[in-house]
């Protein structure tokens, strides 16, 4: 280990940010004091993570929620705060060592709810006059009350056996499961409970009952598992109904499709009615050995929409409902289209789609006069703050700046109001809030609300970002990000990074990372090379999906177009000292590469990729994405040459031309691509005598999610770094 990461691991150890209460250790906000300009793995797990925000209906106080973590204690705290909108006046909620988490305005602003210890609490908007609201037997997941403020939803788990056997009772120590059908784990769990959404009654002095399940004896989520939280479902501005996201499916009919649909619940009559299907809809024959995009039931039809549909929101004058809606199914990186449907007449009308923005819409708000819509989507590699009329007219609101915008809503209630509190952050700083006021054209003005990290930031030398437009083998034109250490001095070669996206439909727009980390490692004296590849939203539909049963093709060979270009043309890189980095398809990359660079790299490093794909095709427990993206099932006769093609140049077929000292890292608790994708790489770069080492985590997934674990990671990634590319 380095000296400048010892010094740092000591500095957060001593200042970590922790006092003793009760037995327990309450993490607050780290004040260390860096040794060193430059950026550690230490000094990242010290910054603060701004979560959940929430302005008050009126417009002027702003509640959210901050994580902070210590590397001792191996462990986060969530905490909340509330200030004025401007960001003055900040008090601290949280006061012990209980996480606190989703903080709601209530009772028209003048109380905020919350999560505590799994039940549901209130307090007033100081902090004072707590009230446990629930004393459920079961942990509230999130909440929601309606505008009357008379009920709420409440989101429980639920058992659930539907693949997976309950063991007899007379075995009440057997471990064993017994799987009956696919859906049986999902992302980093055995499916043995689903959580469900239930109504629940606010009572005259504040608790609320356990409530009624709105998809009583229904064996299907909701929200939707793995990400999915209480932005699957909306009041109605009358209180009436609720909208709720909910793919009715299970076992292999789960584990292959994507369609989901927005369901309308009525509180009266506990009646539901889909707004994605026709009354009397039949499921269609699907043959799931084959992909969904070779299969003419895959496309919408009329009123039947059967891709993505997720995420509803009533306008505030209760007139339309919006949902996110992509069109295939199986079709998880699908075009993000904003769809609005009259409530009256049932008209739905796509206000975002590919004709007037060919990119997705990540997130969106109404406006308060519900004429317009507010919306999230990425451009040439940043992501942006868009108004779209119910006309259909586009604008970009957000000043024309290298960042990306995390999250979007009103700020406050005011019908003639053009403010939103947002939450932005670039490739050299993390999440804070800001206002942004809508003006004309790109001319926004933002008013910066938190200064979370600021302490922090301000110890450390900053990389230099530049953006780089490479020619592509076919005559196109690939956007590369070039990042350049701290100190950088041009007279100097570096060595360099090239950096693969996963996705494989991820945009490399100006993420902020807690793991791949631009910042940390141009701190660390690399140069990266992160090109915006074939496959990548952000560049039109037709780029974006030019990935999809094409794996080893043009995306390959646009990694190495700006890898290439960066070596011949940057003085600044050694071309002799270039190593190449990648997580999931980013993995899939390293490990392909790794059989085909002829000998330009003199390190890989692979996190969570898929080696075999064979193997990865009845591995994943989401078999949609292997379907979708490989064309056909691996023993089909009769597959496409897509399909072909893919299992043809699967990585794991390559090993013969490995000749380069490889890292390999994976997470057991990864169900989506198994670890015995990067054992199985290890294990064969060890037996061709090529120089490796396996970093396997067995309780962390896709992602390296504990403190110590996360340390670990970074001091592993860039010890193999150095000894390869500088010693």
């Amino acid at each position: 280990m380095n000296k400048s990461l010892t010094i740092a691991a000591a500095a957060t150890m001593l200042a970590c940010g922790s006092i003793s209460l009760n037995a327990q250790t309450m993490i607050q906000k780290n004040e260390i004091k860096l040794q060193s300009d430059l950026m550690t793995p230490e000094a990242l797990w010290a910054m603060g993570r701004i979560g959940g925000a929430q302005a008050s209906p009126d417009g002027k106080k702003i509640v959210y929620q901050v994580g902070y973590y210590s590397i001792q204690e191996n462990k986060g705290h969530q905490m909340l705060f509330v200030s004025d909108a401007n960001g003055r006046n900040k008090i601290s909620l949280t006061k012990d060592a209980e996480s606190e988490t989703d903080a709601a305005w209530i009772d028209g602003g003048r109380k905020i709810a919350f999560l505590r210890g799994g039940q549901l609490w209130m307090m007033n908007a100081d902090g004072t006059g707590r009230q446990q609201l629930t004393h459920d037997k079961t942990d509230i997941d999130g909440f929601r009350f309606s505008p009357d403020g008379k009920q709420v939803i409440l989101i429980k788990s639920i058992p659930y056996h539907g693949s997976i056997q309950q063991n007899p009772s007379d075995l009440p120590k057997a471990t064993g499961r017994l799987v009956t059908d696919m859906n049986y784990r999902h992302w980093d769990h055995y499916v043995e409970s689903i959580e469900h959404p239930f109504l629940a009654t606010v009572n005259a002095d504040g608790t609320i009952t356990e409530g009624t399940d709105i998809l009583q004896s229904e064996p299907y989520e909701c929200p939707m598992a793995p990400f999915g939280g209480i932005e699957q479902l909306a009041w109605s501005p009358d209180s009436r109904s609720i909208a709720y996201t909910c793919r009715k499916k299970e076992g292999v009919a789960y584990a292959n499709s994507t369609d989901a649909d927005i369901y309308l619940y009525d509180i009266a009559t506990k009646t539901t009615r889909n707004l994605c299907k026709p009354e009397g809809y039949q499921e269609p024959a699907i043959d799931y050995t084959k992909s969904m995009r070779n299969q003419t039931v895959n496309h919408q039809k009329g009123d039947r929409m059967v891709g993505y549909d997720v995420n509803p929101k009533f306008s505030p004058d209760g007139k339309y409902i919006a949902w996110q809606s992509m069109e295939h199914d199986g079709y998880e990186s699908d075009l993000n289209r904003l769809c609005v449907m009259d409530i009256a007449t049932g008209k739905k009308t796509y206000v975002v789609n590919k004709d007037n923005f060919d990119s997705n819409v990540d997130d969106y708000c109404w406006a308060n006069d519900s004429k317009s819509v507010y919306f999230l989507g990425c451009w040439h590699a940043c992501v942006n703050v868009y108004d779209v009329t119910l006309g259909r007219k586009v604008m970009q609101v957000s000043p024309e700046q290298w960042n990306d915008y995390g999250s979007l809503q009103m700020l406050g209630n005011d019908a003639k109001s053009r403010t939103l509190l947002v939450s932005r952050h670039s490739m050299i700083a993390p999440d804070d809030l800001y206002l942004l006021t809508a003006g004309k054209a790109k001319s926004g003005k933002l008013t910066q609300v938190t200064t979370e990290n600021a302490d922090i930031l301000s110890q450390l030398a900053k990389p230099t970002i530049q953006q780089r437009w490479v020619k592509t083998t076919d005559g196109k034109q690939e956007l590369v990000w070039i990042i350049l250490p701290p100190h950088f001095d041009k007279n100097k070669k570096y060595p360099t990074l090239l950096y693969c996206e996963g996705g494989p439909q991820s945009p490399v727009s100006q993420f902020w990372s807690y793991r791949w980390n631009f910042f940390i490692m141009a701190a660390h004296g690399y140069v990266i090379v992160a090109p915006n590849r074939r496959g990548l939203p952000g560049f039109g539909s037709a780029w974006n999906e030019e990935i999809s049963g094409d794996w080893t093709g043009q995306c390959m060979n646009d990694y190495l177009s700006a890898i290439d270009d960066a070596a011949n043309n940057l003085p600044y890189v050694d071309k002799d000292k270039l190593g190449c980095v990648g997580a999931s398809f980013g993995g899939f990359s390293v490990y392909y590469l790794a059989g085909h660079h002829n000998k330009r790299f003199k390190c890989f490093i692979a996190h969570d990729g898929a080696f075999n794909l064979e193997s990865m095709y009845t591995d994943t427990e989401e078999a949609w994405f292997s379907n979708w993206e490989y064309d056909d099932a691996y023993w089909n006769k009769d597959m496409t040459a897509n399909a072909k093609k893919t299992y043809e140049n699967s990585p794991h077929k390559f090993v013969g031309q490995w000749d380069t000292p490889i890292l390999c890292i994976h997470g057991e608790k990864d169900y989506r691509i198994n670890a015995n994708q990067g054992m199985g790489a290890f294990n064969a770069a060890r037996m061709r005598g090529i120089p490796a080492e396996l970093l396997i985590f067995p309780d962390e997934n896709h992602w390296v999610l504990k403190p110590q674990n996360g340390i670990l990671w970074q001091r592993t990634f860039f010890n193999w770094l150095d000894k390869w590319l500088k010693k």
